[in-house]
């Protein structure tokens, strides 16, 4: 069976009885839905794999991919959530967050002639979300503005797949094979290229939430390359460790510039930004 489904699973309605369901996100491999239960608001991922096409390769990993995270939740001692297998892959639910994430947040400091500011006490909520995986022993892996999700309360870091950082079961895991090449390091870029594998790090996530802020605050990528450029094209400028300088004033600019830093070594850890900035 192929293409993308179109309803959720018998195990899911089993296990959640909603009376109310949203699809919120459909691409290649997986699904998002918000559902609504007696038990409340959850965000249901249902994963498949991805068929080979003329211009991409079969995927074999995604319908492993909400399984994965359901085993990071569980590692780092998440609550309120369940994950399983389906006829075609995996599947987790977890609960719904409420709230824009950080691009669309800062939305008003990219419009032409916006004299508007990216809010510090935003930008570290970021880093303080992160700061606790990290503080954990994990590395996240998938850095980038949609995964902060600034609620009313506290700022939630979500989509925890690729996560790295203790024992996932091995028929739920799959190689590290880098992430959105807006927000990949150059070591990991580098590594992808050699290998087609990379090791997720906390350093790398450090400069990944760098090239988020700066995208989110000014609407540019940290790496100068073509909106249409093959990803090994993209990968191959992320790797030559040439990038654009921050415009960013004050010291979130400086900070920004700092986990840009092509050597890992070089950035500062998520603890230090979080202190420069509170």
């Amino acid at each position: 069976m192929s293409g993308t489904p179109s309803k959720l699973p018998i195990v899911v309605l089993d296990a959640l009885s909603p009376h109310a369901q949203r699809l919120v996100v459909n691409r290649r491999g997986s699904t998002v839905w918000e559902v609504e239960s007696h038990r409340g608001r959850y965000a249901v991922k249902i994963g498949y794999p991805i068929e080979a096409t003329a211009d991409w390769p079969a995927q074999p990993w995604t319908a492993l991919a909400p399984a994965r995270e359901g085993a990071v939740l569980n590692r780092v001692g998440f609550d309120d959530f369940a994950y399983g297998e389906w006829e075609r892959g995996t599947w987790n639910f977890q609960p719904w967050r409420e709230g824009p994430d950080l691009y669309k947040l800062w939305k008003p400091c990219r419009e032409p002639d916006s004299r508007t500011e990216p809010d510090t006490s935003v930008a570290l909520a970021c880093v303080e979300a992160l700061a606790e995986l990290h503080a954990k022993g994990w590395a996240h892996g998938d850095v980038q503005p949609a995964h902060f999700i600034i609620g009313p309360e506290r700022t939630h870091l979500i989509d925890l797949a690729l996560a790295r950082g203790g024992h996932i079961p091995e028929q739920y895991d799959f190689p590290f094979r880098g992430c959105l090449v807006h927000y990949e390091a150059p070591e990991i870029a580098r590594g992808v290229l050699a290998t087609g594998e990379a090791e997720a790090t906390q350093e790398a996530d450090v400069y990944a939430l760098g090239a988020s802020l700066l995208i989110s605050a000014t609407g540019w990528r940290a790496v100068e390359y073509p909106d249409d450029a093959p990803r090994p094209v993209q990968r191959r400028a992320v790797a030559s460790g040439k990038r654009r300088p921050v415009r960013i004033q004050g010291r979130l600019g400086e900070l920004v510039d700092a986990m840009l830093s092509s050597a890992p070594e070089d950035r500062p850890t998520i603890h230090e930004v979080g202190k420069a900035l509170s």
